[in-house]
């Protein structure tokens, strides 16, 4: 499937840079109305023709040379324009419109999230068989724009015995950068806490807490700092004062994000517990990730090692090895949109070596084979059959959009026929042949499919060669939008390959749809055998 890009149509319609001057934009509207206006064709097929292609440029036009519709459009596309915003005389700048559409779009995936999850929890079940099961829910819900209210419980079970609590949680956002919040629970460990959050500058916020036992009486004393000593690195300090052992202490700790990497860091000290713990994370791919954490402490060593892959846009699953003095066991992880079901399986009720080392071979053995001869396989044809599907689906609309392109394609011949000529005669730049679509089906033909998922593209490139005999088509921009362009096989990857004579010799270009080409280049030569 395609990546998210910005909507660049109509940039690509008037064949225009993203970020081409006013002046720019008026000279490729002149242009392409001498090619599209349909004065200026004769035949009623052709007026026809130039009619609905003229109202596309137009239309193009009249957004682009708006400055605030085209704000709106450079960030969010034809959809912001849709939404209404341009119509907002109060929003002025890029970021008060950024900031609304935003609003917007968070409320349509609020939307879609809650079609599929109402509130969020896990739920953690201890087997060997059934000796531990723990279930944490809660429910979030915005009742005025500065007042968030959260309501949640957990329970546990052990052997015949269990318990549990309830938590209220009403958080205040007081101005932009300080926000209150009061927080009562009740159960087992009765606690009323108080919590005020103050961002500090750009790069350091902190917050103060106090926090009552109602069990106990005990009052606890917390603060925590926390500060962006890096582009992508903070660190965190929190300090507990209070009579109780198992609530003070201090906690310093460091944190940094990568594009691939997530290195985590924490060292806690206190009268009732002490150690040091560390976390590693690596993107494998686009949806799996491994993760490696230790610690180390008075309570016990223990590593643990695994990984998890992402199985929709809203799922997960993943598998853990967790070893350590107290034994060793297997940990299976799901989550699913704001719900997460975690199954630890015991292994060994103490630590052995043997047990240790088969715990951590056995599931990577085991989906290594898998994943070869089973999962790869599966998923391969499952990819397929979905792509033949969405073909199938949208084979009106594709066929629909092509006759289209070659009806705009019907208008730039006779101008590119005259580049050719006056090219021959020249040696200049000649567009031998252009394809544009998804080039490894057409090498591998997707069995029953009657559309082929390219388009022939030769003639409006050879109509984009300017005057000084060279073509650009510029980054960012999708290809599909140029005029006589078509989208061959929508929601699929899409390159375009040209193939060029300049001069005798022949040339031969390969670009991704959103990638910048650039003709002719050295680089694109062919070798002559």
């Amino acid at each position: 499937m395609e990546g998210e890009q910005p909507d660049r149509e109509l940039y690509a319609l008037l064949h225009l840079d993203p970020d081409a001057s006013d002046e720019d934009i008026k000279r490729a509207y002149r242009q392409w109305a001498q090619v599209y206006h349909p004065d200026k064709h004769r035949t009623l097929q052709m007026q026809d023709i130039a009619t609905q292609n003229f109202q596309r440029i137009r239309e193009a036009y009249e957004i682009l040379s708006d400055e605030k519709r085209r704000q709106v459009y450079d960030i969010y596309g034809m959809e912001g324009l849709k939404s209404g915003l341009e119509l907002g005389p109060k929003l002025k700048t890029r970021e008060e419109v950024r900031n609304e559409y935003e609003k917007l779009q968070a409320r349509k995936v609020e939307q879609k999230l809650a079609s599929h999850v109402l509130h969020s929890g896990s739920m953690v079940v201890y087997l060997s068989l059934l000796r531990r099961m723990g279930m944490t829910t809660q429910i979030q819900a915005q009742i005025s724009k500065k007042d968030t209210v959260l309501a949640g419980g957990n329970m546990f079970l052990r052997r015949n015995m269990g318990g549990g609590s309830m938590t209220g949680v009403l958080r205040h956002q007081y101005c932009p950068a300080t926000s209150l919040e009061f927080m009562a629970t009740l159960g087992l460990r009765s606690v009323l806490n108080w919590q005020i959050t103050r961002q500090i500058s750009s790069h350091s916020s902190g917050t103060l807490s106090l926090s009552y036992s109602l069990r106990s009486g005990h009052v606890t004393l917390g603060e925590s700092w926390t500060r962006q000593i890096a582009e992508n690195t903070t660190a965190t300090l929190l300090l507990f004062l209070g009579p109780d052992p198992n609530q003070a202490g201090l906690v310093l700790g460091w944190q940094h994000k990568g594009t691939k990497n997530s290195i985590s860091s924490e060292i806690k000290a206190g009268p009732a517990a002490a150690g040091i713990s560390g976390q590693v994370t690596r993107q494998l791919s686009g949806k799996s990730k491994g993760k490696v954490s230790a610690r180390l402490g008075s309570t016990g060593v223990e590593l643990e090692i695994g990984g998890e892959r992402s199985i929709s846009d809203h799922s997960s699953a993943g598998m853990f090895c967790v070893i350590g003095l107290q034994g060793v066991s297997w940990k299976f992880r799901f989550t699913r949109g704001g719900q997460k079901f975690v199954v630890p399986l015991l292994l060994a009720a103490r630590f052995d070596p043997v047990v240790a080392l088969g715990a951590l071979l056995l599931p990577s053995t085991l989906y290594v084979v898998l994943k070869k001869y089973l999962f790869k396989p599966y998923f391969l044809k499952r990819a397929e059959a979905k792509k033949l599907e969405q073909r199938k689906s949208t084979v009106t609309q594709v066929q629909e959009s092509r006759a289209n392109a070659e009806k705009a394609q019907d208008l730039l011949k006779n101008v590119a026929h005259r580049k050719v000529a006056k090219a021959e005669e020249t040696g200049g730049l000649i567009i031998a042949k252009a394809i544009y679509g998804d080039l490894k089906a057409r090498d591998g033909n997707v069995s029953g499919e009657d559309t082929p998922p390219t388009i022939d593209v030769t003639i409006p490139l050879q109509f984009l060669v300017d005057d000084s005999g060279q073509l650009k088509l510029y980054a960012g921009v999708k290809k599909a939008g140029l005029m006589g362009f078509c989208d061959p096989c929508p929601g699929e990857p899409k390159q375009l390959v040209v193939s060029y004579t300049l001069q005798g010799s022949q040339f031969k270009a390969l670009v991704d749809d959103y990638e910048e080409l650039t003709i002719p280049q050295e680089a694109h030569k062919l070798s002559s055998k």
